[in-house]
């Protein structure tokens, strides 16, 4: 990579930063894993950079590199690494809503990752069938069939009170 592509390089992800690692959050509901997951994809940016950078939205590029590393993760041999025979416990947060927050997190997680993403990126980031399709390499009927099913596990998972609380409507 020349030096002018490098500071272009440097530039860009400086800025990204605090999105990409938003979205990888959302995604893994670890802020470490969420740091990894953007390490992992901002390496293979950096590789392929004179590619990426000549892409027509270089945010959904990088956007979809994020989302497929983390589709993917559980495939590669160190994702069934066990560093600990429990997860150690999560520091409690004081902020309203929060229990909210960590009782979706906890129900969004035990969907299977590409149920996960779709639902991220639906209604997180509000993105049309269209664009979460291309983003994952399938069709918009697979999608919407993400969605449906996603959405009703977590129905069931939340409750009939906790749903109606949780805006995560279809």
């Amino acid at each position: 990579m020349r030096a002018g592509s490098d500071d272009e390089f440097t530039e860009y992800v400086t800025a990204r930063i605090p999105v990409l690692r938003r979205l990888a959050y959302l995604l893994t509901g670890d802020g470490h894993r969420a740091d990894d997951l953007v390490q992992q994809t901002i390496t293979t940016l950096y590789v392929k950079w004179q590619r990426a950078r000549a892409a027509d939205n270089l945010d959904a590029y990088v956007r979809k590199m994020l989302v497929r590393t983390y589709v993917d993760e559980k495939r590669l041999a160190w994702a069934r690494v066990g560093l600990f025979r429990e997860a150690p416990e999560s520091a409690p947060v004081a902020d309203g809503g929060a229990e909210d927050r960590q009782v979706v997190r906890a129900a969004l997680s035990r969907l299977p990752r590409r149920q996960q993403a779709v639902l991220v990126l639906r209604f997180y980031y509000d993105l049309p069938v269209d664009e979460v399709a291309a983003m994952l390499g399938c069709t918009s009927g697979t999608v919407k069939t993400h969605t449906s099913r996603g959405l009703a596990t977590l129905r069931r998972l939340l409750g009939d009170s906790d749903a109606a609380a949780f805006q995560f409507a279809s």
